[in-house]
């Protein structure tokens, strides 16, 4: 009588650490699916980005050096690789975004093109995108590293080699703003 209930507590036992080992694992998929998403919309404005510089280059072809550190910043960006540098690159990318905005701002014919119009729309509906992007990827990583903290958790997290994710943070408060995209026709 006495193996069957060490048998029942191993058998319980085991399947506590199965249970712990498949939340584990589907809160770090749901993570990594949330990079994804999150990387779609990055990728969505890198193109984009371009076609902006572009426009206001026909308009203000003498600012080289705005577009060089645009076209710098997005390569940047695109290369990144881990949480924190692709957090660093996508704030120096809105930095220089900013830039290229306040030079547009100085040409009333540019602000009037039908063309820069459609793109600065663009912009600002992947802005808002790669917003919810972002607190859909911290939401998931929030959880998925409460997992890997918490008690009981922390001891199959450990046995596995789950480690705390890192979130996607904007530093500082005027990196926190997204880039200006609207123009007045004043």
């Amino acid at each position: 009588m006495g193996w069957i209930i060490a048998l029942a507590v191993i058998v319980l036992v085991v399947l506590w650490l199965v249970g712990i080992y498949n939340q584990l694992v589907r809160k770090r998929t749901m993570k990594d699916e949330a990079w994804s998403g999150m990387d779609v919309q990055l990728k969505r404005r890198y193109d984009l980005i371009p076609n902006l510089v572009e426009t206001v280059k026909g308009y203000a072809g003498h600012e080289e050096k705005v577009f060089t550190d645009v076209t710098e910043m997005r390569s940047r960006a695109m290369g990144a690789t881990g949480v924190a540098d692709k957090a660093a690159a996508e704030n120096q990318l809105n930095g220089t975004l900013k830039t290229l905005f306040a030079v547009a701002e100085a040409y009333p014919e540019l602000k009037a093109n039908t063309n820069f119009l459609d793109l600065q729309a663009k912009l600002a509906d992947l802005e808002d995108q790669i917003q919810m992007a972002r607190r859909y990827y911290n939401g998931t990583v929030r959880d998925y590293n409460i997992m890997c903290e918490t008690f009981p958790s922390v001891f199959v997290a450990g046995m596995f080699g789950f480690q705390k994710a890192e979130f996607f943070e904007l530093t500082g408060a005027e990196e926190r703003e997204a880039p200006k995209v609207s123009f007045d026709n004043k």
